[in-house]
């Protein structure tokens, strides 16, 4: 069943993640260090850091995020794509994984001090999938405030854009920015008509 990929992906972070809690030698093997991946070639990095994060609270929020859109998007692949939709969620969300953090890897080469975890880029990603296929399906902002989704999506990228030029806290809005672009665009290299679609969906709504 379709679904079961993102179970599977679901379990497999979280194992990792909680594993790597009381390793701090695992966490930082696997975790996102620009400095490393460029001058010491650890190019593993760009992918195993999404497969760890900093704490409980860091890893339930992602995987009920993921666990909740990730339906979503595995129901749109099937409806969209003649078949192929769990590798296409595959895809998706691996190559989130490393794409969100190309614009950060330039930015931090030479820092030997940054670090990030977390598969925040890659869920933004399918988030904003999901936004692509049904822009108006509302999503619960902070849990409990119902926004239509093509409002919550212009938000966050207006935010993540703004707190990635301030880099004043320790959170990757580079990630979560280019996490959320990629995630609108991946369904169009496979059917660019998904943009008419699109288009359609959101001049559709009745005031």
């Amino acid at each position: 069943m379709d679904l079961d990929i993102n179970i599977i992906l679901i379990i497999i972070i979280s194992a990792i993640s909680i594993f790597a809690f009381s390793r701090p030698e695992i966490m930082g093997k696997l975790q996102f260090n620009a400095w490393q991946i460029v001058h010491r070639k650890e190019i593993h990095r760009m992918f195993t850091y999404g497969l760890v994060h900093g704490s409980w609270i860091h890893l339930l929020i992602n995987m009920f995020v993921l666990f909740s859109f990730g339906r979503a998007v595995l129901y749109y692949f099937g409806q969209a794509f003649d078949g192929g939709a769990t590798i296409r969620y595959l895809i998706l969300f691996v190559s989130a994984i490393i794409v969100s953090t190309i614009a950060t890897l330039n930015k931090e080469k030479d820092n030997p001090h940054y670090n990030a975890v977390g598969a925040s880029g890659a869920v933004s990603a399918v988030v904003f999938t999901s936004i692509l296929f049904d822009p108006y399906n509302p999503i619960l902002l902070f849990g409990i405030i119902p926004i239509p989704g093509i409002i919550f999506g212009v938000l966050y990228i207006i935010y993540s854009k703004y707190m990635a030029g301030k880099n004043v806290d320790n959170i990757g809005h580079d990630a979560h920015y280019h996490g959320a672009i990629y995630g609108l665009f991946f369904p169009l290299l496979y059917e660019p008509k998904l943009a008419i679609h699109f288009f359609n969906q959101l001049t559709s709504f009745n005031f």
